[in-house]
């Protein structure tokens, strides 16, 4: 590949991964990986559970990768499988971590959990565009083209959330 790998576009990166190029898949992996463990992260709300579904997330798109129909929705198709392993691990979770037992494990990096919580607790499709843009770094243009999205729909969701984070009593944006 002579272009960066960041300015080539999904549809040609996945034409080249099928064609057994193994820089144009990992191409894909590391830019939707933030965005595939904001999506794992918010279902299972446990970062190590997100790296391993997202990890599988990945694995199950090579697999399936010669299925994808329309190559230029990559994006949007890695991230309902995203979804799909989240789910099917918060179901197959057995065991759990006694509160105590909780206390002790630390974060892999510093997270603002009261913003998190408030975060969480938004409706699904503004935690999704806010998990995307504050906790992964996609720009809204980025965010739009991942979701599939117009950017109007993203920057009114976005708009949304951030009024509804505003309204919440502990305050943690004012």
């Amino acid at each position: 590949m002579e272009q960066r790998p960041s300015s080539i576009p999904d549809q040609q990166l996945v034409t080249a991964a099928l064609g057994g190029d193994r820089a144009a898949f990992a191409a894909l992996v590391q830019r939707y990986g933030p965005a595939v463990k904001a999506v794992a992260y918010g279902i299972l709300r446990d970062h190590h559970l997100a790296e391993d579904a997202a990890q599988e997330t990945f694995v199950s798109a090579h697999q399936q990768l010669a299925r994808l129909r329309l190559r230029e929705l990559f994006g949007r198709w890695l991230l309902a499988i995203a979804r799909q392993r989240a789910l099917a691990c918060r179901r197959n979770l057995k065991v759990q971590l006694p509160l105590e037992a909780a206390d002790d494990v630390e974060s892999p990096r510093a997270v603002d959990h009261d913003l998190l919580d408030e975060v969480m607790a938004l409706p699904e499709a503004e935690r999704r565009f806010v998990m995307l843009h504050y906790f992964s770094g996609y720009s809204v243009s980025e965010i739009a083209q991942i979701t599939d999205r117009p950017i109007g729909t993203v920057t009114k969701q976005m708009s949304r959330a951030y009024q509804r984070l505003r309204q919440r009593p502990s305050e943690v944006l004012k």
